[in-house]
């Protein structure tokens, strides 16, 4: 006798549609390039246990992209060169890239017919080099990093290298294009469609693309929104000085021009161990989890549960899934070998005054917020004298 599985009790039974149509109402819509898979992608609340009783957040889940967040910024800048004549018909694409933004490139190559060029560093995950080369992208990697700018700079200089081999090829240069930041306006519109109200956002900074495009959005609707900008340590994007870093797809050794300082109104700096902790808690007690970026973020934004109103709705950016980091955040032998496996972090992130008050090695929380560019010109006490140095 064939069983019926019972619908469970908590479980209302679905009604039975009257009509063929019924059945395709709540589908997605079919897509007839690959680009049309981008986008609309979930929100999911991220409550006890991971957040204490009571409290939480919502996670914009932009793993569910093909490739990941740099989908969006890659499709964006490759139609807004195409339209300005920067990009011809079937030019090649040459960009720096430490895995998502690649990803992104390979698609928009495959749905605008360029071919596209990667260049990266050993610290790729194989499992990244091997997709970006089944989606038709090259991919070069440097051997030595730069004494001063560290892998990134290399990159980039080996960036510039194939540029000039190759006349008629294009770099979307994800650092400084402001096509970068626009390109996030979308994310902004779904985040205001699914939540209505929005009262802090929680983002990784890089190359300051999505926090810069996603931020400057939702202030125009919620001039009250609270920004909290992740970096990681050992990065020098807000202040601190350059350090090796582990952690890949938030940090910089250089100072990219789209990180847009007066939105934020605090920064959070997050060790590898700490952000390796959140990912692994995320995975067993939401499911819905990611690597280095996503680690961080969620413990910047659980740290914000707890101390905003229970009534605040905080939206925080999770960029990418959990695959590409098996062989990494994920695998207990790396971990090991790297030290990343000491446990939960404090209950609270250390505090400082500002950014250059000290070298930061754990968790840590600032709410001065400055361009180091600007600081550095012009003395710490001009720091708010203009625009880029202004704190929040």
């Amino acid at each position: 006798m064939t069983s019926v599985c019972p619908i469970p009790p908590t479980t209302t039974a679905p009604a039975t549609p009257t009509s063929p149509a019924s059945l395709t109402a709540a589908a997605a819509l079919p897509a007839r390039t690959p680009a049309g898979l981008v986008g609309d992608t979930p929100l999911l609340w991220v409550g006890e246990p991971f957040a204490a009783p009571g409290r939480g957040f919502w996670a914009k889940l932009e793993g569910r992209n093909p490739g990941g967040i740099k989908d969006r910024t890659a499709l964006h800048m490759v139609a807004c060169a195409r339209e300005r004549g920067d990009l011809l018909p079937g030019a090649p694409i040459v960009e720096s890239t430490s895995g998502t933004l690649g990803l992104g490139l390979a698609l928009a190559g495959v749905t605008h017919g360029h071919p596209v060029t990667v260049v990266t560093d050993p610290g790729m995950e194989p499992m990244m080099i091997g997709l970006l080369r089944a989606y038709g992208a090259e991919v070069h990697l440097v051997a030595t990093p730069h004494a001063v700018g560290g892998w990134q700079q290399a990159r980039r200089e080996r960036v510039e290298e194939l540029l000039a081999a190759r006349p008629g090829a294009w770099c979307p240069d994800q650092y400084h294009n402001p096509d970068n930041v626009t390109a996030y306006r979308t994310l902004a519109h779904e985040l205001i469609a699914q939540l209505g109200r929005i009262d802090a956002l929680v983002v990784s900074v890089g190359t300051g693309g999505h926090s810069a495009g996603i931020a400057s959005v939702l202030r125009g609707y919620f001039p009250a929104l609270r920004v909290v900008g992740v970096d990681t340590t050992g990065s020098t994007i807000f202040g601190q000085p350059a350090a090796p870093r582990l952690m890949r797809g938030l940090g910089s050794s250089i100072y990219p021009r789209n990180v847009a300082y007066a939105l934020f109104d605090e920064v959070h700096w997050v060790a590898a161990p700490e952000a390796v902790w959140a990912a692994r808690s995320l995975a067993r007690s939401r499911y819905a989890t990611g690597g280095w970026s996503v680690g961080a973020v969620a413990l910047a934004a659980r740290h914000l549960a707890a101390t905003l109103p229970a009534e605040a709705r905080i939206a925080a950016v999770f960029p990418d899934g959990p695959q590409r980091y098996a062989g990494t955040v994920f695998d207990d032998d790396y971990c090991r070998r790297h030290h990343l496996l000491a446990g939960a972090p404090a209950p609270e992130p250390d505090r400082i005054a500002h950014p250059t008050e000290r070298v930061v090695t754990r968790w840590t929380v600032c709410d001065t917020v400055v361009d180091p560019l600007t600081e550095s010109a012009a003395g710490p006490t001009g720091a708010g004298d203009g625009p880029a140095g202004a704190a929040r």
